[in-house]
């Protein structure tokens, strides 16, 4: 997979982690999330300035996720964004958990925009597909 287009560190707290000191696994969900909102952040954009300013949000619309290593306790992670296509209405993002450059984890993440009233999906707000396209 080509480099990624963002990676945000996080750090394994004690509250990331199982009573063996392994980050449970739905854990890395919320770092994957976590990644994802930032790097629209650095984009410009928030979920509040695209409600607000485009009457759009995003909704997860299918992931598939591979455990490869565990992370433990202490570990300091890259938690990176890939964008890998982008449609009318969906972007496909690859993202990786690695620690050290090993993968511990890998996820394709198909994401969609939707309207905030109706739920349904509308286009991509042209600033935030601009701004894509020029990390692309």
């Amino acid at each position: 997979m080509p480099e990624a287009d963002f990676s945000l560190p996080v750090r394994v707290y004690y509250q990331d982690t199982d009573a063996g000191g392994v980050v449970y696994h739905a854990t890395h969900l919320h770092f994957l999330e976590r990644a994802r909102y930032e790097w629209l952040r650095e984009l410009g954009f928030t979920a509040n300035s695209l409600i607000e300013n485009h009457d759009a949000l995003f909704m997860i619309r299918s992931l598939e996720i591979e455990y490869s290593k565990p992370a433990t306790l202490d570990n300091l992670l890259s938690v990176t964004v890939k964008v890998t296509h982008v449609g009318r209405s969906r972007i496909t993002l690859f993202q990786e958990i690695l620690l050290e450059n090993i993968k511990l984890v890998s996820a394709t993440i198909h994401v969609v925009c939707v309207g905030v009233a109706t739920l349904k999906p509308v286009s991509l707000p042209m600033p935030l597909r601009e701004k894509i396209g020029n990390i692309k």
